[in-house]
């Protein structure tokens, strides 16, 4: 319970429908939706696309997606919206060009956006309304524009240098960026979702629009015959138990199997025990996020590419991790430590009136993505290729149509009680870690859905250990003497959506605050 003399936000409580996302119009247009008969997904699809215009740094039309669908008394279904490498796609040429890793804003970072194929799949499978009801309020917000809010806006200031060419054209005003309050238009991008309102996934991977896409990526060999060979794959989630608990996540190319592992590695560990503010269970968070990380990056790739995905689900595996943890010293290199464990190997969400509930996860990967857009249309490319690897042999080498290793994950928590949970952690890198915190915020440490949100957090990256300003200023010089290089978080560290289905059929919804948006029910 928050404490109502201290700023904060309440939960958000209803019994028909609820969206969380992170802008209050896309989860308000979500709504509307259903209000208007719609189910679940075309409520998705249309607040997530609409957030193409609210937070343009963050998500695109030229990007990828993945989603949960939990209908009740059926197995939830895993949806994989992303894309692929074209068919020239080689790792020896980049090597020969004197690249050690994948760039990150140039064309050779573009796999074949997939979302739209994934939104198509989407309300073909499982919508109601038809998909051109679903895309009607995003094609009016991008023709008319949307005030900036102010989490974007900070954002955006920062990101201009990775706009290039056609793209500060479409996503810069006189060569800035734009300020709180002003309105911001995607007309080109309105123009592409009539027409595949109209007709479906040719009109994106075919014709105009795939032509004007394709010849900004002529340099890194896209072809006509990649963009129509790009195909939504529908399959099962990953799962694991923690605390009685069970967690659903993507499997991979997305690195579900990566929060699957940490939770592994924690249950191993007495958290419930633990200050959930305090240096211990920080140090425990980021000494089993080191150890989670390094075999997601040893293993973690396209789902036909994947080496072991048992070895990182087997609690022997966990356990051997857990074992490499100690109490009051951080590991100086998760990498050379983990080497005998693993020597024998290589979000919106909404909840309908009937209870289908869908978590979708939908994203360009860095701000801006590749920073690359389309001529005409202005669509900007996703850098998802930066997620391949460039070490010869490596199950994730960049390759002829595979998919990356995706840091995008969408996940459901189902509880003992018989409530659950759909909610998804954005942050990059961060949100394996991210979904580990939030499962353990609610069942080692009983928090409410909101302030398992609000809580602050911390993320080990690239060996600094990064602190929010919500932690007490003495808990730095407690992980210091632990060996941890410990520093301010740039930023705030991610954003979250999640709601909870109770079993009395109540709805609850939360929103972090570190993001402009809201959860709002009816």
């Amino acid at each position: 319970m928050r404490d109502f003399q201290r700023p904060g936000r309440s939960a958000v409580y209803a019994g028909n429908g609820m969206c969380a996302t992170s802008h209050p119009l896309a989860a308000q247009e979500a709504v509307r939706i259903l209000q208007a008969g719609g189910n679940a997904v075309d409520a998705a699809i249309a607040g997530a696309v609409l957030l193409g215009v609210c937070e343009p740094h963050m998500t695109g039309i030229g990007g990828d997606c993945f989603a949960l669908v939990a209908r009740p008394g059926e197995p939830i279904a895993a949806v994989n919206g992303s894309g692929r490498a074209p068919a020239s796609a080689d790792a020896q040429a980049m090597r020969d060009a004197g690249h050690e890793v994948m760039p990150l804003n140039a064309p050779h970072a573009v796999t074949v956006p997939g979302a739209i194929d994934g939104f198509c799949t989407l309300s073909d499978r499982w919508g109601k309304l038809g998909l051109d009801a679903s895309l009607a309020p995003a094609i009016r917000y991008f023709d008319e524009g949307v005030p900036v809010a102010p989490r974007v806006a900070n954002d955006w200031a920062g990101l201009t240098g990775a706009l290039q060419g056609a793209a500060r054209e479409h996503f810069l005003s006189g060569g800035h960026a734009p300020s709180v309050g002003d309105r911001f238009r995607l007309p080109g991008q309105a123009e592409v979702l009539r027409r595949v309102a109209a007709k479906g996934r040719a009109a994106f991977y075919e014709g105009e629009v795939a032509e004007d896409m394709i010849s900004a990526l002529a340099a890194a060999g896209h072809t006509g015959e990649d963009f129509a060979a790009s195909k939504t794959s529908l399959g099962e989630p990953i799962s694991g138990q923690y605390a009685g608990a069970t967690l659903s996540e993507h499997p991979p190319n997305g690195q579900g199997a990566t929060a699957l592992l940490l939770l592994n590695i924690l249950s191993h560990f007495d958290l419930a025990s633990l200050d959930p503010f305090g240096a211990e269970r920080v140090h425990l968070e980021a000494e089993a996020t080191k150890l989670a990380y390094d075999a997601r990056n040893r293993f973690m790739a396209d789902p036909d590419h994947t080496a072991r995905l048992d070895h990182m689900l087997s609690m022997e595996t966990a356990k051997r991790l857990a074992a490499l943890i100690e109490p009051d010293r951080a590991l100086p290199s998760p990498t050379e430590a983990s080497e005998a464990v693993h020597r024998d190997t290589v979000y919106i969400t909404v909840v309908d009136r009937d209870r289908m509930a869908v978590s979708l996860i939908y994203s360009i990967f860095h701000g801006f993505g590749s920073g690359l857009a389309s001529e005409k249309f202005g669509i900007l490319f996703q850098n998802r290729g930066a997620g391949f690897s460039l070490v010869p042999g490596h199950p994730n080498e960049y390759g002829p149509r595979k998919r990356p290793m995706h840091t995008i994950i969408p996940g459901h928590l189902a509880e003992p009680d018989g409530a659950t949970v759909p909610f998804g952690v954005m942050g990059g890198q961060y949100q394996s870690a991210g979904h580990a915190r939030f499962v353990t915020n609610l069942r080692d440490f009983g928090l409410d859905l909101q302030t398992a949100l609000d809580a602050p957090r911390s993320f080990v990256e690239a060996g600094q250990l990064q602190l929010e300003r919500g932690y007490d200023p003495a808990l730095a010089r407690t992980l210091a003497e632990k060996g941890h290089d410990v520093a301010e978080a740039p930023s705030a560290i991610g954003g979250a959506q999640a709601i909870r289905i109770r079993p009395d059929g109540v709805l609850e919804g939360a929103s972090d605050p570190r993001k402009d948006g809201c959860a709002i029910g009816h």
